[in-house]
């Protein structure tokens, strides 16, 4: 069994301040957490559902969002993170660089600038690659393009786990991961054939 804050390969650690905010200290394994955590991420999903159509290209979705997947399980969910990560911008840089996200992302829905799936992949990397919570930001990333899709585009979510469970170590996260690590280097192409299966 693994320790609840052991982290699978592509998933940053925790600093000890954000392992204090765990609403349930009877946790104690890897696979507790992560079932927990589906769990929210499923009432997430049912609040994501229901609610009335709204901007879901505003900093109050993006962290809405975020609390409805993870707040029963961590105290700081929708909240932006105070520390340094090896991924993600400077804690201070979070809201401005999440800023200059949505409003491109509003260009590109306006303008028609990207094919829909192309233009949540885009979306999907960049708001990874801000990082703004700490943790569950792929999770967070994935399920807020798919809102993007939806809302702005009326097209079908992506299926990002093709079956697989993006949560363990799996030949569909190996991909996954290294398509987001090759658009970090500027070629979306990976991300792109990823999304499009």
């Amino acid at each position: 069994m693994t320790n609840v804050f052991d982290e699978p390969d592509g998933a940053t650690p925790l600093d000890p301040d954000e392992r204090e905010g765990l609403r349930l200290p009877h946790v104690t394994t890897r696979g507790e957490l992560n079932e927990l955590e589906q769990a929210n991420v499923q009432q997430g999903l049912l609040w994501l559902s229901r609610r009335r159509r709204r901007d879901v290209l505003s900093e109050e979705f993006i962290r809405e969002l975020h609390r409805r997947l993870f707040g029963e399980v961590w105290r700081w969910a929708g909240e932006f993170r105070q520390t340094e990560r090896n991924i993600g911008v400077d804690p201070t840089m979070i809201a401005v660089e999440l800023r200059i996200l949505l409003g491109d992302a509003r260009y590109w829905t306006e303008h028609e600038t990207y094919a829909p799936l192309e233009a949540a992949a885009r979306f999907h990397h960049r708001l990874v690659s801000i990082h703004p919570f700490p943790n569950g930001n792929g999770r967070h990333a994935r399920i807020a393009a798919d809102a993007l899709l939806k809302e702005c585009f009326a097209h079908r979510p992506i299926d990002w786990s093709a079956g697989h469970d993006l949560l363990d170590t799996n030949e569909r996260r190996n991909a996954y991961i290294q398509a987001l690590r090759e658009a970090d280097r500027g070629n979306h192409a990976p991300l792109l054939a990823f999304v499009d299966t």
